[in-house]
């Protein structure tokens, strides 16, 4: 069972990020989309929809860690130091591109698109020449994030057995 969930939970991870990197972020660009309700409220739409996407990567990777730490307390397997390094990176990947970077995102929107208060001309050219390098900085995080997730969700669909643990009370004789 402990298995079966954390197969379960890498695979909601990469497929999460499969989605949103490859199916939400460019259908909120297409056309039709952009026809329909313009730039400025197409990007702000996909960056409410980051902030969801951000908080199931969190759990997903809260939930990996707790996974293997369970994992080693019930079946004494020892870590895997490849499994368990990945694992950071990816948190780390996870955690730089919701708390750094999307917020950088968001803010040079806002002022891209005069949401709130009217920005200078100069600083709305400024945020327009920064959004799409912070932009391709996230994507290539996410695709980064992607492939290492798909190595993870491979690592855990191929975990050693786990030693088994005998009681006592299975052999007493009587």
């Amino acid at each position: 069972m402990l298995r079966f969930f954390g197969i379960l939970n890498a695979a909601v991870w990469l497929g999460a990020a499969v989605f949103m990197t490859a199916a939400v972020g460019p259908l909120f660009f297409s056309e039709t989309l952009l026809r329909l309700l313009g730039r400025p409220h197409a990007g702000a739409v996909v960056l409410l929809i980051f902030e969801r996407y951000f908080l199931l990567q969190y759990l997903c990777a809260l939930l990996a860690l707790a996974h293997g730490i369970t994992d080693w307390l019930q079946t004494g397997r020892p870590f895997s130091k490849l499994r368990m390094g990945l694992l950071a990176a990816l948190l780390a990947l996870v955690l730089v591109n919701g708390m750094m970077i999307q917020p950088r995102l968001k803010d040079l929107h806002r002022t891209m698109y005069s949401f709130g208060i009217r920005p200078a001309p100069a600083q709305v050219e400024q945020a327009r020449q920064s959004f799409g390098p912070w932009h391709g900085f996230s994507q290539g995080l996410n695709l980064l994030a992607s492939v290492g997730l798909l190595v993870y969700l491979w690592q855990m669909a191929h975990l050693p057995p786990a030693p088994r643990r005998l009681t006592r009370t299975k052999f007493q004789l009587e």
